[in-house]
């Protein structure tokens, strides 16, 4: 496995202080079935080290990790019980060090140039930066990213209402926090709450909108005709296009009779990659050969294999 990817795809990390450990698959449960199959269990606690043991016997779906290590000794035993990643609240180089030599991924926290330095230097790929908001937030980020090599994952002070400022910024791959997870939420065993915070924050991040309706036509002559009507009757620009034309951004008639027997709907969404990886887990499979790729690598275009409705559906990034 990938883990930054999956970090990456899942998008948003739920950082736990468990207190019971009994408590771990209960929400492991809870965060993945509101689409977020991720969480960060600190060595904050006691029970830390048993919950992530838990968390990777009894669902192995979720991909499990362990903040606040502060040394080797606490990294052996996460490793041990079960941690696929290691998040540092500080670079520390002994702990860097010892995961690079395990093939860990460590996310150690930066806030500075010169720790970024350090960690471009041993070949990391990306850091946490830890407290976000406290040490100037997107705008520091978007400042000191562009003379470095590296990538991050925002963690403290991160909320559904601010997180897309930083999801926005290609840099950063995913943002951390605690806020789906409160202590009070926890000892409350108040899973469908902690849920339904996981999935409001998921509908933010995602935050499909239909963008436009396509109609299938025979040719490029008819397709030229039908954009024309339905511009002149709404009072649209008309503009034709490689495969098809459309009426102002609302309509697509297609040049030829296309996927879907009554045309197709356009999703947007903030980030088609993640938007995929969120659907995956819902079973949702994907027509490959209609993918299309900026040059960053990211995926900007793809069909759904799935009709709903007679209609053949695509997700394109806003």
């Amino acid at each position: 496995m990938d883990v930054l990817k999956r970090i990456s795809e899942i998008g948003i990390v739920p950082v736990i202080a468990i207190e019971n450990a009994a408590d771990a698959v209960d929400l492991a449960t809870a965060l993945k079935k509101g689409g977020l199959p991720a969480a960060e269990v600190t060595f904050r606690t006691a029970a830390g080290e048993e919950a992530i043991r838990q968390i990777a016997r009894c669902c192995p779906d979720v991909l499990v990790g362990a903040g606040t290590i502060l040394n080797t000794e606490q990294c052996e035993r996460a490793l041990s019980a079960g941690a696929k990643f290691i998040v540092s609240p500080g670079y520390n180089d002994e702990l860097v060090n010892f995961c690079i030599k395990k093939n860990v991924p460590i996310l150690p926290g930066c806030t500075n140039a010169s720790d970024m330095m350090k960690a471009v230097n041993a070949g990391l790929k990306v850091v946490k930066f830890f407290p976000a908001e406290q040490s100037g937030g997107v705008a520091f980020l978007k400042s000191i990213a562009p003379v470095l090599p590296l990538k991050f994952m925002p963690t403290g002070g991160v909320t559904t209402k601010n997180m897309m400022d930083y999801l926005s910024y290609d840099r950063i791959i995913a943002c951390g926090g605690t806020w789906m997870v409160k202590k009070d939420l926890i000892d409350g065993k108040k899973w469908d709450e902690i849920t339904a915070i996981c999935q409001d924050a998921v509908k933010t991040m995602l935050g499909f909108t239909i963008m436009h309706v396509g109609i299938n036509c025979e040719n490029q002559s008819a397709a030229s005709e039908t954009a024309s009507q339905i511009a002149s009757v709404f009072g649209l620009e008309k503009r034709d296009a490689t495969a098809s034309s459309f009426a102002g951004n609302i309509v697509e008639v297609m040049n030829t009779m296309y996927l879907g027997k009554n045309g197709h709907i356009a999703i947007g969404c903030n980030d088609v990659d993640r938007a995929c990886a969120y659907l995956a887990n819902k079973g949702i499979t994907f027509l490959e050969e209609t993918r299309k790729i900026d040059d960053a690598g990211k995926t900007k275009f793809i069909y759904l294999k799935e009709e709903m409705g007679g209609f053949a559906f695509h997700l394109v990034k806003k």
